[in-house]
């Protein structure tokens, strides 16, 4: 017997990316769910890089897309064997991871289920065929449908869905300011990209005992989040459109940094001042992509003077995702307190566009945390 919530309901609303910058709003049937599959009602699904990337084409797709991928919802329908494996049940608010996994390849069984041979890119939350299946395979809808590989995670329920959906930047920021390249107490670290991912990062090199951390944006655009930069672990603010970012490092940390993170997206410069950021011996880690074959600036013959460690970051774990939900649970640093847009279906085009710096009024600046509400009016 299949297990379900009180709300009864024949089809779900979805906002479909049918070419760039050209949104399609379906109606889709909700599918009957087998014992190792379930039904997501979304409540919030929060906005990245990769979301306006999709919108504007920079990062094209071959087929129609129900984007979104920081997904927060309610089980309303669960089978019996996917309320075993995943260790929920119908009525619970979960997190949904962005890479599925078969849990049986050889990368699944170890830890490394973003490489699963069966799943990949292709069938990555928010990037699913629109036209294949259920279609609901993003959070840009009312439900998502959960599929036998899906990776659930139960969310705190001191959480509301807005802010459980940091899950994934926090997520993130750990994994690529602290777990991946090992930073220790004491270690000085510089985060490159002020964005939502930036200062998580800031605050996974805080929580990691980064003796100073220094973080860095570019411009306008990036002075509200360098403003809010203090509050979430950063020592030092920059703005490399009007300071040298080496300079400023050497001169308030006393040296140059153990660990550099790079989450810059479309920024090809950012790479070789990640490179010069980084102390002899140090560690780089890039997970922000160039959208460029060029890195203007770049000499690599710094990586063999300075015997440098450049790690490439794709993605994120179950564990660094449970300890995103641990720390936004805990209150100790102000993620529900961030500038944030939130939209409804009406308004998510016009945030998006805002976000990938189209915005319909000159001068408007992008939100530091841009999130969709399927139930919310259009203000």
């Amino acid at each position: 017997m299949l297990r379900s919530s009180l709300v009864d309901r024949t089809t779900a609303t979805a906002l479909v990316l049918t070419a760039p910058r050209h949104f399609e709003r379906r109606e889709l049937a909700l599918p009957a769910i087998g014992p190792d599959e379930g039904i997501l009602r979304v409540e919030a699904c929060g906005l990245c890089g990769t979301d306006h990337e999709q919108y504007t084409g920079h990062l094209r797709s071959r087929h129609a897309i129900v984007p979104g991928h920081e997904v927060v919802g309610i089980v309303e329908q669960l089978g019996p064997a996917a309320a075993r494996r995943w260790g929920v049940e119908a009525g619970q608010r979960v997190a949904v991871e962005v890479f599925q996994s078969c849990r049986d390849c050889e990368a699944c069984r170890s830890g490394v289920y973003r490489r699963c041979v069966h799943n990949g890119v292709a069938t990555m939350i928010g990037f699913g065929d629109a036209d294949q299946g259920s279609g609901l395979h993003g959070g840009y809808a009312t439900h998502l449908h959960l599929g036998p590989d899906a990776m659930l995670l139960p969310v705190p329920e001191s959480l509301d869905p807005v802010t459980a959906t940091l899950f994934n930047p926090l997520g993130a920021g750990i994994r690529w300011a602290d777990e991946l390249p090992g930073t220790r107490q004491g270690d000085v670290v510089a985060v490159l990209g002020p964005g939502i991912r930036g200062l998580c990062a800031a605050v996974a090199a805080k929580e990691a005992g980064a003796r100073f951390v220094m973080i860095t944006g570019a411009g306008p655009r990036d002075a509200e989040r360098l403003a809010l930069a203090h509050r979430f672990g950063a020592d030092l603010a920059v703005d490399v459109t009007t300071d040298d970012p080496v300079r400023a490092l050497k001169e308030a940390a006393g040296g140059m940094a153990d660990v550099v993170v790079d989450v810059t997206a479309k920024a090809p410069e950012a790479f070789a001042q990640a490179i010069r950021l980084a102390r002899p011996g140090g560690t780089v880690v890039v997970a922000g992509t160039r959208g460029s074959a060029s890195t203007p600036g770049f000499d690599p013959d710094h990586l063999v003077y300075k015997e440098l460690r450049v790690l490439g970051a794709l993605g994120v774990d179950v564990r660094a995702y449970q300890r995103a939900l641990e720390l936004l649970a805990s209150g100790r640093h102000p993620f529900a307190e961030i500038p944030r847009r939130t939209e409804g279906f009406d308004g998510l085009e016009g945030l998006i566009s805002t976000l990938a710096g189209e915005p319909a009024q000159p001068g408007t600046v992008p939100p530091v945390h841009g999130v969709f509400v399927p139930d919310q009016e259009h203000s």
